[in-house]
């Protein structure tokens, strides 16, 4: 059968991919369909057509998949937020780990590795820590919406629908974070729609309101608001963050940061701290770490310790081990393990990570760490540091091959690969598997009701 766009075919689903889409087979040809999970019979529309695949998305679910399960959240199938809603999460479990066997055996080419079941989340709803929600001058309308004159059409503050940098839905409430949140969020939203200054527009780019970014601490339940604009103007900002800061005790920190840019990147050329503190504190075991409003930090708290003790246990230091953390952002991993390290060196591109960094060093009297500020690509091989261990906890993007030919001559003789892209951790271990050997994988789920998969990997010199 030839495949055309807009045709509309009857299939079962039979695999899930990597990516999040149910796989179907047309007599051999695969058509990987959105929202879709193995056992379901479904009406499909296709929607686009390669030459060795087409894509396309279900427009009636024939016979349900005994995987599938009612979503709770209204948006789910709009919003991009948490795809995977209405799979069973034991099954989300299952597909995750299928997803690193899969690429470790057809990208790494390596076979036969020992993957453990995925790690459980301890939260499957409210477990993130920070959620970005983006202003828009236009609102994308939901099917139930559209004919609904009552509805507000020139304003939004939500997420945005998938593969979109200019359709933004205005979410009421969204399930991935805590409840409080959500309030806040509300409280942010009527704001903004009666303070007669205008929303930016994703197109024309104008408009003064940009992005809400909340943080929230774990273990100790405060939150940062961080209100991100388009230009500086304190007389507009200040008179919001007065009204958090009052109504809310667990509000411990607003900032407004200001961004000229035209990307959607809700990252602050400066900011201003509008009430109480310009940092909130997190805890991961016996350490407390300071989160700016630009930190990295992972974003699943009570899932960070459960990375960071599996980290540890693959690293089995004994106290006489030189640790070298790679891509080490604010240094959790290194202070983690430093009670064990006879040293830890960390190195990361971002100053003000390393900042941070160090500021965490003293907040926990950790005297045995240092940090480098540094492109891993241009200076490893500059430091005369010999590594016993070597932590690898690199961006979505994986390493760059520059960085990886320079590991394989550092040569340490153990190496703990954290991985959030399982993709680009199989192309880094196609490199490396002739020098090391992939004694097991470990991995854990910090992103429920999505296709990420976080992975601990333990590597030992051939």
């Amino acid at each position: 059968m030839v495949l055309k766009k807009g045709q509309f075919l009857n299939v079962c689903v039979d695999d899930m991919a990597f990516g999040g889409k149910g796989v179907a087979h047309v007599d051999g040809f695969a058509l990987f369909v959105d929202q879709s999970v193995p056992l379901d019979h479904v009406t499909a529309q296709v929607i686009k057509k390669k030459k060795k695949f087409a894509q396309a998305r279900v427009i009636k679910l024939i016979e349900a998949s005994p995987f599938r399960k009612e979503p709770l959240c209204s948006y789910s199938g709009y919003c991009g937020g948490c795809k995977w809603q209405f799979i069973k999460y034991e099954k989300q479990l299952e597909y995750k780990k299928e997803h690193v066997i899969d690429l470790i055996e057809h990208v790494g080419l390596i076979k036969k590795v020992t993957v453990h079941d995925t790690i459980s989340s301890q939260l499957v709803y409210g477990y993130r820590n920070k959620m970005e929600f983006s202003c828009s001058d236009r609102k994308w309308l939901l099917p139930n919406e559209m004919d609904d004159d009552n509805v507000d059409k020139g304003f939004a503050l939500g997420l945005h629908v998938p593969g979109t940098f200019n359709k933004v839905l205005d979410i009421s409430s969204c399930m991935l974070q805590p409840e409080l949140g959500n309030k806040i969020c509300e409280d942010v939203r009527k704001f903004i729609k009666s303070s007669k200054v205008p929303v930016y527009g994703l197109r024309s780019h104008k408009g003064f309101w940009r992005f809400l970014v909340l943080r929230h601490s774990v273990a100790y339940d405060h939150w940062m608001v961080n209100i991100v604009t388009a230009s500086e103007d304190l007389s507009t900002v200040q008179p919001l963050a007065d009204l958090l800061k009052e109504k809310y005790h667990e509000v411990v920190s607003v900032v407004n940061s200001i961004t000229s840019r035209k990307a959607s990147v809700a990252v602050g050329e400066c900011e201003f701290v509008l009430a109480g503190e310009s940092v909130i504190n997190e805890k991961i075991g016996q350490y407390k770490f300071e989160i700016s409003a630009n930190s990295f930090f992972q974003t699943n708290s009570l899932g960070a310790k459960k990375l960071y003790e599996i980290v540890a246990k693959y690293a089995e230091l004994t106290g006489d081990e030189v640790v070298l953390d790679l891509y080490c952002g604010i240094g959790t991993i290194s202070i983690y393990l430093s009670k064990n390290a006879k040293m830890v060196v960390g190195i990361e591109v971002i100053k003000s990570a390393v900042d941070d960094a160090m500021k965490n060093c003293l907040k926990n009297n950790i005297s045995n760490c240092r940090f480098i500020h540094g492109d891993i690509r241009y200076c490893l091989s500059e430091i005369d540091i010999s590594a016993d261990v070597m932590i690898i906890d690199p961006p979505r993007a994986g390493m760059h091959k520059d960085v990886v030919l320079q590991i394989l001559n550092l040569a340490p003789e153990k190496i703990v690969y954290v991985s959030c892209n399982p993709a680009t951790m199989a192309r880094d271990l196609s490199i490396l598997k002739d020098s090391y050997k992939v004694l097991e994988v470990q991995p854990i789920d910090m992103f429920p009701h999505t296709h990420h998969i976080e992975s601990v990997l333990k590597l030992e010199k051939f």
